[in-house]
């Protein structure tokens, strides 16, 4: 048996931290609720660009308090969420707040429940998730515990914060190489271009990322590994450029290993003939 969270209530988890984590004060109190065993985005930071939606995945688990029954899924609420900066504050306004876009919470016993879902951040300006680059940096995570009486309303309501934190991270991007000239002669000089650019979560565009450390790499033909042949640094518009020598049919690609801002890229590949 399982019990659900819809994908609408737990949206508002994301988008109105007031409505749905801001609790009054009476109810500040040990709910008795324990949220344990959270892994968010299978341990990897977690990389946003400037319009895709991002949902990464979810899972924790619920142990309720007595009195209380995974059969009676309207008598309590708990799920992890994202936050920087105060605690309280992000809760209740929903600045630097990334909650739950849903989860589905399956029984395992009378108290306790397996939940999995999804983190829901959209980079549209209109949502603020991600609305500064100042984003990119270590979140922290905290739960949100609640109790409802078996007649309605809420009895209890607390925040806990917990040890484990999660990198937020500007995607970048890498145009296809584009190797010159085509067909080469074999031993002659070829030259590979491309740009590395990353997200700018402030103008919701992507600008050249200079000074950065590329790899240009090549993968023989009838091969399946690409192999690092050259490093070189991004220039101010984000422009690469390096000069090898061609030996066998093969092809190019850049390749970014990102770093704690930024997330990793690897551009598309451009085939070259060797003759």
């Amino acid at each position: 048996m399982r019990t659900s969270r819809t994908a609408a209530v737990t949206v508002l988890a994301g988008a109105l931290g007031l409505s749905v984590l801001g609790a009054p004060a009476a109810h500040a109190a040990d709910t008795g609720i324990t949220v344990s065993n959270i892994v968010v985005n299978d341990g990897k930071p977690i990389v946003v660009g400037t319009s895709k939606v991002v949902e990464p995945p979810l899972s924790f688990d619920i142990t309720l308090p007595s009195g209380y029954s995974t059969a009676d899924p309207f008598r309590y609420d708990a799920f992890p969420f994202l936050y920087r900066g105060d605690l309280r504050t992000a809760a209740d306004t929903g600045d630097n707040f990334i909650g739950p876009g849903g989860y589905t919470c399956y029984e395992q016993s009378s108290k306790r429940a397996h939940c999995e879902g999804d983190l829901y951040i959209d980079p549209h300006p209109s949502q603020e998730h991600v609305d500064s680059n100042a984003d990119a940096t270590t979140w922290k995570v905290a739960v949100s515990l609640r109790l409802f009486k078996a007649g309605g309303g809420l009895k209890a309501a607390e925040r806990e914060t917990r040890s484990l934190t999660v990198p937020l991270r500007r995607a970048a991007k890498l145009t296809t190489a584009d190797a010159s000239p085509e067909p080469v002669t074999k031993g002659k000089a070829i030259t590979v271009t491309g740009k590395l650019t990353r997200a700018n979560w402030s103008t919701k565009k992507y600008d050249g990322y200079s000074g950065r450390t590329v790899s240009l790499q090549f993968r023989a033909a009838g091969t399946d590994t690409f192999k690092t042949v050259k490093k070189v640094t991004s220039g101010s518009t984000g422009a690469l450029k390096a000069t090898v020598t061609a030996s066998v049919d093969g092809s190019f690609r850049w390749v970014y290993n990102g770093n704690t801002t930024t997330g990793t890229a690897a551009g598309a590949a451009d085939a070259v003939d060797v003759r």
